[in-house]
């Protein structure tokens, strides 16, 4: 977790922000170096390169295209999460944890169940689409870097609700709206955002 969320078209809070982004220059090298479309909306997956919020050279609040997911030092990319209780201290986290802190805009995530079978080996059952009541977008906390002159960048997550406990032992960092440009401040305290992220959460099962 998290490893799948959807972006539905058309968000009206967004759309502006990323139709600006899939016209920036940096979108376009993307797509001609890495040979892959900047994705606004549709069902993403780590390594597809989406909008994601970040401060800009002036400190404003822009939309980005990044590439999801830090090289390892296998030099493949595989961390796509990084916990928020550990992001802090771990070598691959604890630079970008300071002052590159970014937010991914989501319609809702998909977890799906994880449960132990009688013979002890541990199962995926249903699918689940997960967003916070009351929101049309969820907005997920991460944090960022540059790789090769790109951007990339991983999905913090934490400990579950009570409630999605049952579906999986982990779950996204996902903060309100205002306290988006908090989050991104590079200059601002995580640990002081961190208590405002929201747990209240309608799950549905998903197709």
């Amino acid at each position: 977790m998290c490893c799948r969320y959807c972006l539905e078209k058309d968000l009206p809070e967004l759309k502006d922000m990323f139709d600006a982004a899939a016209r920036s220059a940096l979108a376009e090298r993307f797509t001609d170096t890495h040979g892959r479309p900047f994705m606004t909306h549709g069902e993403i997956r780590p390594t597809d390169i989406v909008p994601v919020i970040a401060p800009d050279s002036g400190g404003a609040k822009k939309v980005f295209p990044m590439q999801w997911g830090f090289l390892a030092k296998d030099n493949k990319r595989t961390l796509f999460n990084a916990r928020v209780e550990t992001a802090a201290t771990k070598p691959a986290f604890r630079d970008a944890w300071k002052s590159h802190r970014c937010i991914i805009p989501a319609s809702y995530y998909f977890e799906w169940e994880h449960f132990t079978s009688p013979d002890g080996t541990v199962k995926t059952g249903d699918k689940y689409a997960i967003q916070p009541a009351g929101y049309t977008v969820t907005w997920l906390c991460g944090l960022y870097r540059i790789e090769d002159g790109y951007p990339v960048f991983v999905v913090l997550t934490k400990e579950p609700t009570v409630e999605l406990k049952r579906i999986h032992d982990r779950m996204p960092l996902i903060l309100p709206g205002d306290k988006i440009n908090e989050w991104i401040t590079p200059s601002s305290i995580p640990e002081e955002v961190i208590p405002y992220a929201l747990n209240d959460m309608i799950i549905e099962k998903a197709d």
